[in-house]
């Protein structure tokens, strides 16, 4: 009890900024788990079967909110699949330290971009373009590659080229439900028997379900600026830790 109760703890508040802002749930969550010992691509299994559960709430709640947009919606869908099954895979067969870091350093570059768009006068939200697609297959990929990196890298890419605030937030997290499906079959299918972790899954599950439609009302009420600014230092922050420990530092 008091180990699920840890997860349940961890799930809650993962999922409560990952519904606020569009990203960390499977960064914190795969952070922690693979501090603790757990391999890799056992770590992002569960974490992403835990999702499947919390990004569903999350989605409906973004949806009853109107946090969605449907344009960006259907770019984003498909590739994100398919670059979340590919990442699946590979992470199963192979593990990449080099891709890691590259992603972690273009992170800190967007989360630099975003804090600086906190400070600047409002401007019109630009329109999603088509590049929108191959977002959606780096997204899916790094997010089944590192456990986590679906909301990082679409919804701060995104965010940092000038798109509106809340409609990136709740259509990423939307799309993410059906990208989190794509990934949980895959490690399934490819991974042998890791019901030994069920209770990491299940607090996971439990604490992330309950914070799920209370990260998308946040969305729906945090000053835009604030929302930038807190995006952008998260970004900063989580992804400059794990490059000081690919560095050694820490």
């Amino acid at each position: 009890m008091p180990s699920i109760l840890i997860f349940i703890i961890l799930g809650f508040f993962a999922q409560l900024i990952d519904g606020t802002m569009g990203m960390a749930y499977g960064v914190s969550s795969n952070t922690f788990l693979r501090s603790a010992g757990v391999p890799s691509a056992i770590s992002s299994a569960c974490v992403h079967v835990s999702e499947i559960f919390t990004t569903f709430i999350s989605g409906l709640s973004h949806l009853k909110l109107k946090n969605v947009h449907k344009g960006l919606f259907f770019k984003l869908l498909l590739p994100g699949i398919i670059g979340g099954a590919l990442g699946a895979y590979l992470l199963v067969e192979f593990e990449s330290h080099i891709l890691d870091i590259i992603i972690d350093l273009y992170l800190v570059v967007m989360g630099i971009i975003i804090v600086s768009k906190a400070f600047k006068k409002p401007e019109k939200p630009r329109e999603f373009g088509n590049y929108a697609i191959g977002l959606g297959v780096a997204g899916g990929f790094t997010d089944a590659m590192g456990g986590g990196g679906w909301g990082p890298v679409v919804t701060s890419t995104l965010l940092a080229s000038g798109h509106d605030t809340r409609k990136t937030i709740g259509t990423v997290n939307t799309v993410e439900f059906f990208v989190t499906i794509a990934e949980t079959t895959a490690f399934v299918a490819l991974l042998q028997d890791f019901r030994s972790y069920t209770s990491i899954i299940l607090g996971l599950i439990i604490g992330g379900v309950i914070a799920a439609p209370i990260g998308a009302y946040l969305c729906k009420i945090v000053p835009v600026k604030k929302m930038l600014l807190i995006v952008g230092l998260l970004v900063i922050f989580l992804n400059g830790w794990k490059l000081l420990q690919h560095a050694g530092l820490m």
